[in-house]
């Protein structure tokens, strides 16, 4: 070889050498990627009028669109088989954005195929969750995604939220990658998916809120998204200052604190639906109407049994805020709202003092970090036991929709921003 290749040929080695380092420098300085939980809905078994016969899931292609709160350049999705009872064998798994909310339809070209640790396929324990490989999807906050599973077999026991308050189409034979599912039955339920992750930069993180039916959207616009913590999005995505925070809506309809109700109560669940979310910084706690309600729904109650669960309640949110801080999350409390008039519950007098009783110690200094005061934003002020008619969705219980932006503007967002505790 002449002196002039050997130069040449070293050159383009120290070139090669040089550009390996620079993007091994780059590789350590970017780190590991940092999830932030963007969706995310609690999971429980579905009661008989909300599971789908098996013979509907059996070979069947389930496609489901979820409302993403935070953006980002790669996502990766959590499939569940939390109260499954045997293995949960998911053929294919494809994720696009969506046309719409609810839509059967997904935005041409940008579906993209999940692998799960670079295998189509996947199965699930059961009790368990299993996460995909990232996938690069340029997300904008705020956009719908749709999520689409084939399973050639239905689950041994359905895991499912069956509060959607969103459309869901289902065919049978893998269509997992067709971009229009409309030829397919439309079920109101989300089943086998529990959370979807997107790669944040530093400084980003979640916010989770723990609740029943008032947080999981009852009173809510079916394939609208303005339940209140979708409304709780769209606010801090309006300020730079707070549009790197995800939010996850962790309600539940029929939630209990403290017993089991339509699904498994809040005590239960912190741990799957709270501490678990990926990158959470904060948890607001909405619970304890249905305790209350609860407790007199079939007649009058003792003065004892009052003051005891008003006193079990309140150890309760105890527990969950040292649970929160053990984690390094902020913990704000949400003040139970107004119920007077509820058919289902038929409040007394003394139902309506243990929740002034109860809103009394959340807002009492020493306890929660911060409060979203509920109670104040969506109260009749001439009958303060009362939703405010305007905020009222007509059953006296939940609120409307109107009611619901009402409780995201009443959230405190300087506590979201707010350093944590204690390190995560």
């Amino acid at each position: 070889m002449r002196l002039s290749d050997w130069a040449l040929a070293l050159a383009a080695a120290a070139l090669a050498c040089a550009a390996q380092s620079a993007a091994q420098s780059a590789a350590v300085a970017a780190g590991p990627t940092r999830w932030i939980a963007s969706w995310a809905s609690a999971q429980q078994a579905p009661e008989p009028r909300n599971a789908l016969p098996d013979a509907d899931l059996a070979d069947a292609t389930l496609r489901q669109t979820v409302p993403l709160s935070i953006g980002g350049q790669s996502i990766r999705v959590r499939l569940s088989n939390a109260f499954g009872r045997a293995p949960l064998q998911i053929d294919s798994a494809h994720v696009a954005l969506a046309v719409a909310a609810g839509s059967p339809r997904i935005r041409p070209g940008s579906d993209r195929a999940l692998t799960f640790d670079g295998q189509p396929q996947v199965v699930i324990p059961a009790g368990a969750e299993y996460w995909s490989d990232p996938v690069d999807l340029a997300t904008p906050a705020l956009a719908d995604l749709s999520v689409t599973i084939h399973l050639a077999r239905a689950p041994d026991g359905e895991t499912s939220h069956p509060g959607s308050r969103t459309a869901s189409w289902l065919v049978h034979g893998d269509a997992a990658a067709a971009e229009d599912l409309g030829r397919g039955s439309k079920v109101l339920h989300w089943f086998q998916l529990s959370g979807v992750d997107v790669a944040a930069p530093e400084g980003g993180g979640a916010v989770v809120a723990l609740g029943d039916s008032i947080t999981d959207g009852r009173g809510s616009t079916t394939d609208g998204d303005d339940r209140w913590p979708d409304q709780l999005a769209r606010r801090l995505q309006a300020s730079p200052s707070t549009a790197n925070l995800g939010v996850v809506n962790a309600g539940i309809g029929g939630n209990r604190v403290l017993l089991d109700g339509l699904g498994p109560g809040a005590m239960a669940r912190i741990d799957r639906d709270v501490l678990s979310q990926s990158g959470v910084r904060a948890v607001i706690v909405l619970e304890g109407v249905n305790d209350l309600g609860v407790l007199t729904q079939e007649g009058p109650a003792p003065g004892t049994a009052h003051a005891v669960l008003v006193e079990q309640l309140l150890a309760a949110y105890a527990q969950i805020i040292a649970a929160a801080h053990a984690h390094g999350l902020t913990a704000i409390g949400g003040t139970i709202t107004p119920y007077v008039g509820a058919g289902v519950y038929h409040p007394t007098p003394e139902n309506e003092a243990d929740r002034q009783q109860i809103n009394a110690w959340i807002r009492a200094p020493g306890h929660f970090d911060a409060v979203a005061d509920f109670d104040a934003a969506l109260r009749d002020p001439r009958q303060p036991d009362r939703l405010l008619p305007a905020y009222d969705s007509g059953d006296h219980l939940h609120p409307s929709p109107a009611g619901f932006k009402a409780m995201a503007e009443a959230v405190p967002l300087a506590a979201l921003g707010s350093p944590p505790r204690t390190g995560r």
